[in-house]
C-alpha cells in the first residue's frame, strides 16, 4: 500500500522519518492541496498510479505554508528519498537552494525552473497549446460572443494559457470579446474559490456565457457558479468535466499524471535535465467524455482535431507568452 502522510503544521513537517531502509520517492503539493481536483491533484493521481501498479511506497506531504517549502524538501533529502517530486513554480527557490547541498539525489520540478542545477529534472508542458484549443472551443459554443478566463496567480506561466485561449477563441472569431482576470500576486491565489466565484459572477455581468478556469482550487469555485449561473466552464489540468456533468464544455488536459508517474517508474534512473511535454508528445490536450458529449457538435470536434493536427504538424503557430511576454491576442 501506498505511504502517504499528510503534515497539518511547520512542527510536523519536520517529523519525517531519519531513515528509510530503501530509497522512496516523494512529492511535495503546493499549497491548495493535494485534491484540489485540478494540478495537485493530477499529480497525486500519478504517483498512486505508480504505486498501485508496481507495489511500490511513496510519501507525500500537502503544505500548509510558505514557510514550508524548503523544510519539506529539506527532510526527504536528508532522509533518503530519491526522487523527490515539487509541483508548482512557487518550489523553485527552495528547490534550488536544497538541490545544491544533495547532489546525489534527484529532484523534480515541475513547472518550476531551476537553472545550473545538474540533479534537477525541470519539467513543463505547452499550456498554450492546449489553450487554443479549448479556447476553439469556448468561442464556438458562445451564443455572446464573448468569452472569459480566470487565472490564479498572476505569473508568465499562467498568462501563457490565457494567451492561448484568447488566440484560439480569435482564431474562430475574430470579434470575440475575451475578458481576462487573474485571482491574486501571492499563491494564496491557487485556493481562493470563494473569490472565483466573485470573479465568475463578474464576468458574466461583461457577457461571458463561456468560463475558463486555470487557477488551481479557486476553479472549483468558477466552475460552481458557472453551473449555477447557467453558463459553460471549461476546467483545467484533470479531466474536470464529471464536477458538473454537462455544464462543462471540456477541461484543459495538463498529464502532470503522467510526468510523474514516468519519473516514479525510472526510480534510480531518473536524472536532471530538462523536458517539455506538448500536443505531439500528449502532454496537453483537450477532454472528451459522456458528460460533455451532448456539449461539442461534431462540427466544434472536427475543427478542434484539424487545429491539433496542425499545431503538431507545426503548421499552426500558437503564441508562447514565456518566450516572448507580450499577449497581441489580449494585449498584454
Amino acid at each position: 500500500m501506498t505511504l502517504m502522510t499528510k503534515i497539518l503544521g511547520a512542527a510536523a513537517t519536520l517529523a519525517l522519518s531519519a531513515t528509510v531502509s530503501v530509497a522512496e520517492p516523494a512529492v511535495i503539493y503546493d499549497l491548495g492541496g493535494k485534491f484540489d481536483k485540478s494540478f495537485n491533484e493530477s499529480a497525486f493521481n500519478g504517483a498512486q498510479r505508480w504505486a498501485d501498479e508496481t507495489g511500490g511506497t511513496f510519501r507525500d506531504i500537502e503544505l500548509q505554508s510558505e514557510a514550508q517549502r524548503e523544510q519539506a524538501i529539506r527532510r526527504f533529502a536528508e532522509a533518503g528519498f530519491n526522487p523527490v517530486v515539487t509541483t508548482g513554480f512557487a518550489m523553485s527557490s527552495a528547490l534550488g537552494t536544497v538541490a545544491a547541498d544533495f547532489p546525489d539525489t534527484t529532484f523534480v520540478t515541475i513547472d518550476g525552473y531551476v537553472p545550473d542545477a545538474p540533479n534537477v529534472l525541470i519539467v513543463s508542458f505547452a499550456e498554450h497549446e492546449g489553450s487554443y484549443l479549448v479556447g476553439m472551443m469556448a468561442a464556438m459554443a458562445s451564443e455572446s460572443n464573448t468569452v472569459s478566463f480566470i487565472g490564479g496567480m498572476d505569473i508568465p506561466l499562467i498568462r501563457r494559457f490565457a494567451c492561448g485561449y484568447a488566440q484560439g477563441a480569435k482564431a474562430v472569431s475574430g470579434d470575440i470579446n475575451v475578458v481576462s482576470n487573474m485571482t491574486g500576486t501571492t499563491p494564496t491565489a491557487w485556493n481562493d474559490p470563494v473569490k472565483g466565484s466573485e470573479l465568475t459572477r463578474a464576468q458574466i455581468a461583461q457577457g461571458s456565457d463561456v468560463v475558463y478556469a486555470a487557477a488551481g482550487g479557486t476553479g472549483i469555485g468558477v466552475l460552481q457558479t458557472a453551473a449555477d449561473e447557467g453558463i459553460l466552464s471549461i476546467g483545467v489540468d484533470s479531466n474536470q468535466n464529471p464536477m458538473h456533468p454537462g455544464k462543462v464544455l471540456t477541461s484543459m488536459l495538463k498529464r502532470v499524471d503522467n510526468a510523474v508517474y514516468a519519473v516514479l517508474s525510472a526510480g534510480d534512473d531518473a536524472k536532471g535535465g530538462f523536458q517539455s511535454l506538448s500536443l505531439a508528445d500528449g502532454g496537453v490536450d483537450f477532454a472528451m467524455d459522456e458528460n460533455n458529449a451532448s456539449l461539442v457538435s461534431a462540427e466544434m470536434q472536427t475543427a478542434v482535431e484539424a487545429a491539433k493536427a496542425q499545431i503538431i504538424a507545426g503548421e499552426l503557430s500558437v503564441h508562447n507568452y514565456t518566450d516572448d511576454d507580450s499577449c497581441p491576442a489580449l494585449n498584454f
